[in-house]
């Protein structure tokens, strides 16, 4: 029975729906995921769902979205003081970690990438790494203006590549905390960016 629904302003009631339906996204995965149990979760009707979100697969792009938005605010935050490639690089991948950490949910949903048949949200999913590897590229090449553009690129695919994986990794040693996962990282790959880059003023 659905619970009944209290009153609040769309905005915070959308976020509500993309808050549960990430939840249950995340727990049981997208295709066992009925937009009867999202509704019931967040108190209100399904025809309301439809009316806010069109479908369920509207609902994962927005859940998506959000969290790209997220990932995007915090690395931008992070690495506003930056003040060299290296502490840049630094900060950057601690945000990446410490944004796995702390939304959980929405790391879950975002690596179960492959088995989400759904086109546009892997479409979605892929625009998150771009965001990432063109906010890396760019800023390498700010510091190293005599950088080849496409080199730039790839060191940040790579950077990208690398901390996917290791994401995934980590969850399985729950011991490694964003720190050490960063270390981690830039003992691998600084060494070889910071040859290209600082031979690039």
């Amino acid at each position: 029975m659905t619970a009944p629904r209290r009153r609040m302003p769309k905005a915070q009631r959308m976020a509500q729906m993309l808050t549960v339906a990430e939840e249950i996204f995340a727990e049981q995965g997208y295709l066992a995921t009925s937009m009867d149990e999202i509704a019931e979760r967040c108190g209100v009707s399904k025809p309301m769902l439809y009316e806010y979100f069109g479908s369920k697969e509207g609902l994962l792009i927005g859940c998506i979205h959000r969290a790209r938005a997220e990932l995007r605010e915090k690395t931008a935050q992070a690495i506003a003081g930056a003040t060299g490639p290296e502490e840049f690089l630094r900060l950057g991948l601690l945000a990446f970690f410490e944004f796995i950490v702390d939304h959980q949910r929405s790391w879950a949903l975002l690596r179960q990438e492959a088995a989400i048949a759904v086109p546009s949200a892997q479409e979605e999913v892929e625009g998150i790494r771009q965001q990432q590897t063109d906010m890396i590229g760019s800023v390498l090449a700010s510091f190293a203006p005599g950088i080849d553009p496409l080199e730039a690129e790839a060191f940040a695919e790579i950077v990208v590549g690398a901390c996917e994986r290791l994401a995934v990794w980590c969850e399985r040693r729950p011991s490694v905390g964003p720190a050490l996962a960063t270390d981690y990282v830039m003992a691998v790959i600084w060494p070889g960016v910071a040859e290209r880059v600082l031979s690039h003023p």
